[in-house]
């Protein structure tokens, strides 16, 4: 256990390593900042100057070692455009994205398992139509059309919840129906899936043959075995929802990282960008190796590989 927990923690510090190199690069090729941060009549040299003074003007490598020396000291460098701390701004942001993304996530599992299941046990059955109707709708339309669909429907018509904003239950509610809408589909079609396979294993017949009632077979046996897939998707969506909050964020005016990164971008506020894959990067990896940790308690043959 020891050792499979310590190889994934290796390979979690290479990620967040690989991404920071890979960020690095990308954004010292998107512009100079410098243009954004002169005046239009400042000079070559003054342009020259400032350059210097943020370590522009070295050696990309060199560049990187520095970065990476304050990264280890927990100092992502300053935003020019905020005038603080790099860190702290997007420690200000992905507070937002964190709640919509769990949000979105949970939201999905409360109604992607559940209906997964009864899917799995009474196929072709009204239920397992409406579940194949969900997870093809969720899968091929983005999110960006399930926005305006539910402003147009939810907000707009029946006034049930605001258009946008931040800071209550009500403008959580559209933004994460928008977002994990897609996850319910995946989950929803995985976890019919999984159950289908499970519910036909030896073992469950034998489950019954020997009289034990069905709810405990499928709640207590089948499903415990049949959730080791879906976790392993859960801990994915996590990823892919931060990432794709950026449009969901920018629909709503919820005050995400998605939503600084774009910005950020704008503006080429180098540190700004970096700091915020970077703090993503390590979330990701964090709920991945929790997820993994998790996923050896359920299942016995990872503890003992």
């Amino acid at each position: 256990m020891l050792r499979f927990l310590g190889r994934r923690f290796a390979q979690s510090v290479a990620t967040v390593l690989l991404v920071t190199v890979v960020i690095f690069i990308i954004v010292r090729l998107i512009g100079d900042p410098t243009h954004l941060m002169l005046p239009p009549e400042a000079t070559d040299a003054d342009r020259a100057l400032l350059r210097h003074e943020m370590g522009l003007d070295q050696p990309v490598v060199l560049q990187y070692l520095h970065y990476l020396g304050q990264l280890v000291q927990g100092h992502l460098g300053s935003s020019y455009r905020f005038a603080r701390p790099a860190l702290d701004v997007v420690l200000g942001a992905i507070g937002p994205t964190l709640i919509l993304t769990a949000a979105s996530l949970a939201l999905s599992i409360l109604v992607g398992v559940p209906l997964g299941v009864l899917s799995a046990m009474r196929p072709g059955s009204f239920v397992d139509q409406c579940g194949k109707v969900i997870a093809v709708i969720g899968q091929t339309a983005p999110p960006f059309f399930f926005a305006l669909i539910f402003i147009r429907i939810l907000s707009v018509q029946w006034h049930w919840f605001p258009t946008g904003g931040y800071g209550s239950v009500s403008h959580l509610m559209l933004p994460a129906l928008t977002l994990g809408w897609y996850s319910t589909a995946g989950i929803l079609r995985l976890t019919r899936s999984s159950m289908t396979d499970v519910l036909a294993s030896e073992y469950i017949k034998l489950a019954r043959i020997k009289g034990v009632p069905e709810r405990v077979i499928v709640w207590r046996h089948a499903l415990r075995n049949a959730l080791l897939p879906v976790i392993t998707f859960m801990s994915l969506q996590f990823g892919i929802l931060m990432g794709g909050a950026v449009s969901v964020e920018f629909v709503f005016a919820w005050p995400g990282i998605g939503r600084l990164i774009l910005e950020s971008i704008s503006n080429l506020d180098y540190a700004v960008v970096q700091a915020a894959v970077t703090v993503t990067a390590l979330t990701f990896t964090l709920v991945n190796l929790l997820v993994d940790i998790l996923y050896a308690v359920l299942d016995p043959r990872i503890r003992y590989a």
